[in-house]
């Protein structure tokens, strides 16, 4: 099948695209005749993690030969395939009332990188990478070939987490991301242009840096590690290590007008990449602390207005009453100087510091108020506003919003009952082939009335799960899958 790539314009200084989506990955994705920047190319690569002590030595001269043969087994290339819609009308109105046809589905693939993170299969990789897949192959450097498990998703971090049945895995060990320096060198390992096992050097840029590539997801965390390795899409999901060999990020994006690289790279470090896995693992969905408040950078002129020698920390716009913040007697107006002993000159680095928690986690904060440095505790909450931990929702399983139909479209169906599918994203459903639109009548023989039927009858299964139903078409269709 023809490699394609899709491209997204992101508007700034300049463009920024996602790995994953962008050039390098051998499938049906494809540019776009103005050729956009690439954002949502399907890269997959993932590493697991394990409880490995943190190692960390310090910079150390131009040798790569060492930490290059290392790691190299350790990424993988992650291929997956998609439904995409055909040319057609999804519009019922335009169906029905003029015989046009319905939009069919096509299936298409795409692919990226991942790493191995433990002996016993878990693969880190960027969730753009495997993003709307119906099915996930991990091909290893010695060329076998898995079927990989999505075991959990964060779209905030644009990481998921997969899992492989095999042996013999290499697996990389995790480095220290918060002792990387700036100029320290960095090698990237991945699968651009579906060139496997290719490893770029370049040194550390910045650290702590948002693009806003991932503004467009609820509770967005970015606090990008940025190099000069050539990545190019392909690399989505693919490994940053330091010359000792350790992970030290996940590589997400480039900064490029054409798509391609043209001089520098973002990575997910692997100090918020531990956290989200590890929550993945012990509970299928990521446990956010939140302080519960509004902020925004320090300025030259908020600094001046406070009466502050140095523009360093951030600035709090508003406090949420009986948050976390407003607990530990943080006001409008104090500006945040260090988390858990963390400096925080930015709110990226803010955002990495308070993403490292869950709720009932305490930790010191460090303040300024009225150019007096204050410490108090902080008790973070969950977004209820309390210390419980989120329970995965049947839902979020499923990968769908769901809406009751109207007794007119039922009575023009013949179905008694149903429940329409309005949006699908990487769950069971999309895995399962079903398409947005189906109306599901039942599930495992039970009929299904309302959106609380379906998550009353899945939540009880221990096993397969039969759905029937139907297409406003009027076409009938029936899909299963494992609980």
């Amino acid at each position: 099948m023809k490699d394609v790539i899709n491209f997204k314009t992101l508007a700034a200084v300049f463009a920024v695209g996602l790995l994953g989506g962008v050039a390098g990955f051998a499938v049906s994705k494809n540019f776009t005749e103005d050729k956009e920047p690439a954002t949502q190319q399907t890269e997959k690569q993932e590493s697991q993690f394990t409880s490995i002590p943190t190692i960390f030595s310090s910079a150390t001269p131009t040798e790569f030969t060492s930490a290059a043969e290392k790691c190299i087994d350790g990424v993988v290339h992650v291929k997956t395939k998609y439904i995409q819609e055909s040319q057609g009308y999804d519009n019922q109105f335009f169906q029905y009332f003029f015989g046009l046809p319905e939009s069919t589905p096509q299936q298409a693939q795409a692919s990226g990188s991942g790493v191995i993170i433990s002996k016993e299969g878990y693969i880190v990789t960027n969730n753009h990478v495997i993003e709307n897949s119906t099915s996930i192959e991990v091909v290893l450097n010695d060329k076998r070939s898995f079927e990989a498990r999505l075991i959990g998703t964060d779209p905030a971090t644009d990481i998921a987490l997969l899992k492989i049945d095999a042996d013999s895995l290499t697996v990389i060990p995790i480095g220290n991301s918060d002792n990387l320096k700036i100029g320290e060198w960095v090698l990237a390992i991945g699968n651009p242009f579906n060139l496997t096992s290719t490893i770029t050097a370049g040194i550390v840029s910045a650290k702590a840096r948002n693009i806003n590539i991932l503004d467009h997801k609820a509770g967005a965390v970015e606090s990008f590690i940025q190099t000069d390795a050539a990545v190019n899409p392909g690399n989505s999901g693919g490994a940053l290590i330091n010359t000792e060999g350790q992970l030290v990020g996940i590589n997400t994006a480039i900064a490029s007008q054409t798509g391609s690289f043209t001089g520098y790279a973002f990575a997910v470090p692997v100090s918020i990449v531990k956290k989200v896995v590890s929550d993945l693992m012990e509970y299928g969905t990521v446990q956010r602390a939140l302080l519960g408040i509004r902020i925004t950078e320090l300025n030259a002129e908020i600094a001046k207005e406070k009466g502050l020698d140095k523009v360093n920390g951030v600035f709090i716009e508003s406090v949420t009453e009986g948050s976390s913040a407003d607990d530990a007697g943080l006001e409008k107006g104090d500006i945040i100087l260090s988390v858990n002993g963390k400096n925080t000159n930015t709110v990226a680095q803010l955002q990495e510091q308070i993403n490292r928690f869950r709720p009932g986690d305490k930790t010191d904060l460090t303040y300024s108020r009225n150019g007096k440095v204050n410490s108090t505790n902080i008790i973070f909450k969950n977004i209820d506003n309390n210390t419980a931990m989120h329970k995965q929702k049947m839902m979020e399983v499923l990968g769908a919003s769901f809406e009751e139909m109207q007794s007119s479209d039922l009575k023009r169906l013949g179905i008694k009952a149903g429940v329409q599918v309005t949006d699908l994203r990487s769950g069971k459903l999309l895995s399962a082939g079903v398409r947005k639109g189906f109306i599901i009548t039942e599930i495992n023989n039970n009929p299904v009335k309302t959106i609380d039927d379906i998550e009353k009858i899945i939540k009880n299964v221990k096993g397969g799960v039969y759905i029937g139903g139907v297409y406003p078409s009027g076409q009938a269709a029936y899909y299963a899958f494992g609980m």
